[in-house]
């Protein structure tokens, strides 16, 4: 098999990797990349491919991560990760770990770990590599990985999200939701929302978003029934995707580019939390991204025209 068809099948692992450490589509990428060139530069094939490019993806990752999180402290409002349609890597044995590692609630949980802890909590916990395949890909003892992940399954157990198990319950009751949202039925979504329910959205100062987090069931059903029934008023659609694993909808203009996305936590038959990613940088991956601020400027005249 040459290198170029080795990487390849590895590929789905290296990225869904990176992106559980970093939080971020576009630096995955980057550290996928960064990965081949390393592999295909070294002048000798290793013994093990898959522990190579494992352990170099992983030590990118943390380095990325280690200048992300310094940026991080100075950004603009709630940072959340960027949305992601579909894990590539696929693990029959590993399928409920996998899957809820890859939300939202998860990855926020994970921004809690050092870099090092994060990533030998996720190779060992989530992707099920041995302690000597952690120890080499972060260049630690194996008695010191288990030090670190002590502590991060203590970090992890204390806040661990829940889910609705049933996928189809999840996805009848997202439905519900966004014909709720559709038609600016109050009474509907307050029906739908947890009592403690919040609405979190991410604009990292590049585009509209919310003062603060808004909670509660009767805050949030009025806010989203203010604003989302003039939506197709501009031409704005709403395409429900799955989104890390979890309920949730790609907003796009007349123009079919990405205005925001929605992704909705899911336990006990209510809605937990909703989150928006607004921030165009986080978007670009899903497609051409539209101008939030001229969206919001044509929903505010939309708004005070007669309907």
């Amino acid at each position: 098999m040459s290198k170029v068809e080795e990487f390849e099948e590895l590929r789905p692992l290296l990225f869904s990797l990176a992106y559980r450490i970093l939080g971020s589509v576009s630096e995955a990428e980057d550290a996928v990349q960064e990965t081949w060139l390393r592999f295909d530069g070294s002048a000798t094939r290793p013994t093990s491919t898959k522990a190579f490019l494992s352990t170099a993806v992983t030590r990118i990752a943390i380095d990325v991560l280690r200048s992300a999180r310094a940026r991080r402290e100075t950004y603009a409002g709630p940072w959340l990760p960027e949305p992601l349609l579909e894990d590539p890597y696929q693990d029959p044995e590993r399928s409920v770990e996998l899957a809820d590692s890859v939300s939202v609630a998860a990855l926020l949980l994970l921004e809690r770990l050092s870099p090092l802890e994060r990533a030998v909590f996720l190779l060992r916990e989530v992707f099920g590599f041995g302690f000597d395949e952690v120890a080499s890909a972060v260049g630690r003892s194996e008695a010191a990985c288990r030090q670190l992940l002590v502590r991060a399954r203590r970090h992890m157990e204390a806040g661990r999200p829940r889910f609705d198990a049933d996928r189809r319950e999840r996805q009848e009751l997202a439905e519900r939701f966004f014909d709720a949202l559709k038609d600016g039925d109050v009474d509907g979504l307050r029906n739908l929302l947890a009592a403690d329910v919040r609405l979190v959205g991410d604009g990292g100062g590049n585009a509209p978003q919310l003062a603060h987090e808004v909670s509660g069931a009767d805050k949030v059903a009025r806010l989203l029934g203010s604003v989302y029934p003039s939506l197709p008023r501009i031409d704005v659609t709403c395409e429900p995707h799955d989104l890390n694993g979890q309920p949730g909808a790609i907003f796009r203009d007349r123009d079919g580019k990405v205005v925001h996305t929605l992704v909705l936590d899911v336990l006990d038959g209510q809605i937990q939390t909703i989150r928006a990613v607004i921030n165009p940088d986080k978007l670009g991956h899903l497609g051409p991204v539209a101008d939030a601020w001229a969206v919001d400027r044509e929903l505010r005249r939309a708004r005070r025209r007669p309907s």
